[in-house]
């Protein structure tokens, strides 16, 4: 009877910590948004080194902020969020602008032509796709 309690035990231990790999260790496996497990406002204050170039069109931009924009367009969802989220806003980003960093730079590998959602659109109208991160 003891040595049964025992595998009782251990195995609702298995079980239990099964559970917790499958779903996460808080439940949240599915939770995560466009920037992965990274918070959105901590990936905005990377892109620090972009803010003057991100509110003014003509400004030349700095070799640390396409550094660290190079990185950024490898997950153009995460952009966008990064783009509109709180911290950028606060900074002062203008996001019509702020889209137009990747060609600055000359990023070969930019997202041309993706949609953040409908918002804003940095070319004239939404049949050219011809610019980096594009909205509609």
């Amino acid at each position: 009877m003891e040595t049964s309690v025992k595998y009782m035990c251990v195995l609702a231990f298995l079980v239990c910590m099964t559970i917790s790999g499958l779903n996460g260790v808080e439940g949240t496996a599915g939770y995560y948004g466009p920037c992965g497990k990274h918070d959105i406002e901590k990936e905005a204050e990377k892109l620090e080194a972009c803010t003057y170039a991100a509110q003014h069109r003509r400004v030349p931009v700095s070799e640390r902020c396409c550094t660290v924009m190079e990185k950024k367009v490898k997950n153009p969802a995460c952009l966008c969020a990064v783009l509109f989220s709180q911290t950028a806003y606060n900074a002062g980003v203008r996001p019509e602008i702020a889209v137009t960093i990747p060609k600055r730079c000359n990023i070969v590998d930019r997202p041309v032509g993706y949609q953040c959602g409908g918002t804003f659109r940095e070319a004239g109208n939404c049949s050219d796709h011809s610019e980096t991160l594009q909205h509609c």
